[in-house]
């Protein structure tokens, strides 16, 4: 609201605050944040569809990331299958090996690993795409040449994650058990067909649901915020920077939430 001094000159007055800064500035930043979940859900079913941009990030996020998958679920199955075995050998349990870490590693330890990972490698891509192309104004070159940028940038990037991180998912957990069998293999003897036959008796059509659902909703996560962080940045190269580390942070802290949450749903359900 403006009013005049003593000069006759325009003066703004200061904007009240209606609960405290703080608090002012985290619900105008979820509102924002609403706002732009609420453009994606309307964009995406709008033409026209960007289909190849959404293959070509599907390449960058699910190909790409192979190798690091890889090596992170090869080793979680090993080192899993080693810190199980000396607890259950206390008992002269160690048949009940397979079964316990296919659980582990299917319900829990392949999602999430696979959502961190994602977070840190996919989170900080995109948001520091985005956030350089901000920054550039090349989102505003787009405009001008009439093309959605939000569409074309933001829309395909949240589809790619939310439908590779569930493919990266499935393939950690295979390659996690590959690893826990070399293990229990050489250590026990256990050939590949029990193994594996302990494996799928002990985990149930439920198991496998829930972890394509969790890693879904991880990947949709990682996705939006990335998105959200980088298309607005600002600040020159110092907000590329913010968008990438605030990108990675905020996605893993939402995807221990999601775990959380999740976990109490899928628990009472079973």
């Amino acid at each position: 609201m403006k009013f005049h001094n003593d000069d006759d000159k325009p003066v703004r007055r200061p904007r009240a605050q209606v609960l405290s800064k703080q608090l002012d500035r985290v619900f105008t930043e979820l509102n924002s944040i609403a706002s732009f979940i609420g453009r994606f859900f309307k964009e995406v079913f709008m033409p026209p569809y960007e289909f190849k941009e959404i293959i070509r990030q599907c390449f960058e996020i699910g190909v790409k990331s192979l190798p690091l998958i890889s090596l992170t679920g090869f080793i979680i199955g090993i080192v899993f299958m080693n810190q199980s075995r000396p607890s259950l050998a206390e008992f002269g349990a160690t048949s009940w090996l397979p079964s316990l870490v296919s659980l582990a590693i299917v319900r829990a330890l392949a999602p999430l690993v696979t959502a961190l990972i994602g977070a840190g490698r996919i989170g900080s891509m995109i948001g520091a795409e985005l956030g350089s192309m901000k920054v550039t104004e090349q989102i505003e070159a787009m405009e001008v040449s009439a093309t959605n940028p939000f569409k074309f940038l933001v829309v395909s990037r949240v589809l790619a994650t939310t439908f590779m991180i569930p493919a990266l998912m499935m393939y950690t957990m295979l390659v996690a058990l590959l690893g826990a069998f070399l293990n229990v293999n050489a250590n026990e003897g256990t050939s590949f067909v029990t193994f594996f036959s302990q494996v799928f008796d002990a985990i149930t059509f439920l198991d496998i649901f829930s972890s394509l659902f969790k890693s879904a909703l991880f990947g949709f996560t990682i996705g939006v915020v990335g998105c959200y962080k980088g298309y607005n940045s600002s600040k020159g190269t110092e907000g590329v920077g913010k968008a990438a580390n605030s990108s990675v942070v905020t996605a893993m802290f939402l995807v221990f939430i999601e775990e959380l949450l999740s976990l109490q749903i899928i628990t009472a359900l079973r």
